[in-house]
């Protein structure tokens, strides 16, 4: 069993940056692929990024690239989602997860989440 608590979030102007984290409990955090994702009013929840048990692979959405950065500290229990030159349609609700591979992007691939935290960019 693990519990993901998600800190950070919150509004900002279009362009700029936020990060959020995502504590987990006990001591198998190492043991899961971690992963983000978001969902906006109206729509799917949609995968975001993803980062290996190790932390030396990562996936990410084509329309993050380049701007979002997953990372993670083992020693921590920690995973992380930088977010740089923010649009408006990044706003949604975003949900950090523990799975079982990074390279699965569909959310029945992940066992445990987080209670979501909401982003708001503005234009």
């Amino acid at each position: 069993q693990v519990q993901l608590v998600q800190s950070g979030g919150g509004l900002v102007q279009a362009g700029g940056s936020l990060r959020l984290s995502c504590a987990a409990s006990g001591r198998t955090f190492s043991s899961y692929a971690m992963g983000w994702f978001r969902q906006a009013p109206g729509k799917e929840r949609e995968f975001v990024a993803s980062i290996s048990r190790s932390g030396t692979s990562t996936a990410y959405v084509d329309s993050v690239k380049g701007r979002f950065t997953i990372s993670r500290d083992n020693a921590q229990n920690t995973v992380y989602l930088q977010m740089n030159s923010l649009k408006p349609e990044d706003t949604a609700v975003y949900y950090c997860a523990a799975g079982s591979s990074y390279r699965l992007s569909g959310s029945s691939a992940y066992d445990y989440w987080g209670q979501g935290t909401q982003v708001t960019v503005s234009s």
